[in-house]
């Protein structure tokens, strides 16, 4: 992916989803009309982090190249550079893909 000509803020990120497999696990292909919204994703872009009360920054617990599990409701989706993405908070992100 190019440079991304868009920065997050605070503790925001920019996630770009992975399609999932269009085969089940038993060998069934499902068709794009009945295929969920993938829950997965891969960060493209981080914000520096957020502020704790006493006005420090708090360092991000991801970083651009992260594959990563959300909530099926997560985040905003834009479109930047021709791509559909997401922007979210940290705390939308369930975890880290190892």
């Amino acid at each position: 992916m190019a440079k991304l000509k868009f920065r997050p803020l605070h503790d925001r990120v920019v996630v770009k989803r992975i399609d999932a497999e269009e085969k089940s696990a038993g060998g069934i292909i499902s068709p794009d009309t009945v295929k969920e919204k993938p829950s997965q994703g891969e960060i493209v872009a981080v914000g520096p982090g957020g502020c704790d009360e006493s006005g420090k920054i708090v360092q991000m617990g991801v970083k651009a190249g992260d594959r990563v599990l959300f909530g099926k409701w997560s985040g905003t989706e834009v479109k930047l550079d021709g791509e559909d993405l997401l922007i979210m908070k940290e705390s939308d992100i369930m975890g880290v893909i190892a």
